[in-house]
């Protein structure tokens, strides 16, 4: 059994404790670049003890944000790249960037570019249909992933995760519900993964072994008709057998069709209304309570499913959703996961890993009530949390 805050290796990389900060958005990164703000927020996680921290919603494309005030990855954006990933490294942690396409989950009005999807559909938060790429435009989408790689890395950035869940471009691809293509990427499951394959293999080659390569893969969308767990364990055992990944991140939902399979706890629908643009904002009031499920919280509660990946691959799985405590971390090291990811918890407290050290057990201050979730279209905070100064 290994100690959830002994150091551990992630393919070249020695980080100093098992846990991860997981990829949420920071909503601090107005005009698509780095700000003081967005290296503070990462610093204090790293200063408050994580392994790594990840930097969320880094585009490989303008069109590929989810809306105009996310980073995309292009030389303007290095000089604030740099500065953050100096920043985390100073608080002697490492620093991964999340790459991606959010595809149909993207604004187009807001980006001012098309959405992508598979197949043609009606992408109700620009309110216009999405685009469906060619065998031309996927290419030019996977040397995206690799030129926002090597980006990433001349960035000093230690480690890049490759988006392929959630119902972003590749998960798109991945869903029977989304994907009706003719070609060679739709119809059978091996042609529909062969977005995400020939992603993550390229982002592979990009870097070499410069930096650890993660995935970020959806274990079902949690709709019926959608991307299934047995599907899902496919994918991932090609994912491990093509060998470009150091591990995997398991998680679960879809942003586009069912967002609380990623979360569980309460749904913040009154103030989800309150936040979204108009028109997604009339949408919201008459379907929000279809479209924000509610699901009952408890602790690792992906941990069921993630539990039969960890059973047919080696490939070494980053187990997250609901791990807010050390006894909770530890048990799913003991239960041969080899890393922790934590969202919500270190929104709510950046330094709790700091104050698991001694070695109390110590408890959340989480609630679970997910009222951070619409302050992402201003400034993602624990609304439970102090005021801090900006």
């Amino acid at each position: 059994m290994s100690d959830v805050l002994a150091p551990a290796r992630l393919g070249p990389l020695t980080l100093r404790n098992r846990v991860i900060k997981a990829a949420t958005f920071e909503g601090r990164t107005p005009d698509a670049l780095v700000t003081d703000d967005l290296v503070e927020f990462h610093r204090e996680v790293a200063a408050g003890g994580v392994g790594m921290t990840t930097v969320a919603y880094c585009a490989v494309a303008p069109g590929g944000r989810t809306d105009r005030h996310q980073i995309w990855m292009r030389e303007e954006a290095l000089p604030g790249l740099r500065r953050l990933t100096e920043a985390v490294h100073g608080e002697g942690a490492a620093i991964s960037a999340q790459l991606g396409h959010a595809g149909p989950v993207a604004n187009a009005k807001s980006n001012q570019a098309p959405a992508l999807a598979p197949s043609r559909m009606f992408n109700p938060l620009g309110m216009r249909f999405t685009k469906v790429p060619d065998a031309l435009g996927i290419a030019e989408v996977v040397a995206a992933h690799a030129g926002a790689a090597r980006l990433a890395r001349t960035a000093g950035f230690d480690a890049v995760e490759v988006h392929l869940g959630h119902n972003y471009l590749a998960s798109a691809f991945l869903s029977p519900m989304l994907n009706r293509r003719k070609d060679e990427y739709g119809g059978s499951l091996v042609n529909r993964a062969r977005l995400a394959r020939e992603v993550v293999k390229a982002v592979r080659d990009a870097v070499g072994d410069s930096m650890a390569v993660t995935a970020k893969l959806t274990m079902e969308d949690g709709v019926r008709g959608g991307f299934s767990i047995e599907e899902s364990l496919q994918v991932a055992q090609w994912l491990q057998d093509d060998g470009a990944l150091d591990a995997l991140e398991l998680t679960a939902g879809s942003s586009l069709l069912n967002p609380m399979a990623i979360f569980r706890g309460d749904a913040p629908r009154k103030n989800f209304a309150k936040v979204l643009p108009l028109p997604a904002r009339w949408g919201f009031r008459l379907v929000g309570k279809g479209f924000l499920r509610e699901y009952p919280y408890r602790p690792a509660y992906l941990a069921d499913k993630a539990r039969r990946f960890r059973q047919e691959l080696t490939l070494p799985l980053i187990l997250l959703g609901g791990i807010t405590d050390l006894t909770t971390a530890q048990q799913a090291i003991d239960d041969g996961f080899d890393f922790v990811a934590m969202g919500r918890a270190l929104l709510r407290e950046p330094d709790l890993i700091r104050r698991w050290a001694p070695g109390a057990a110590t408890p959340s201050l989480c609630t679970h009530c997910n009222e951070c979730m619409p302050t992402i279209y201003t400034r993602t905070e624990c609304v439970l949390r102090p005021t801090t100064p900006v």
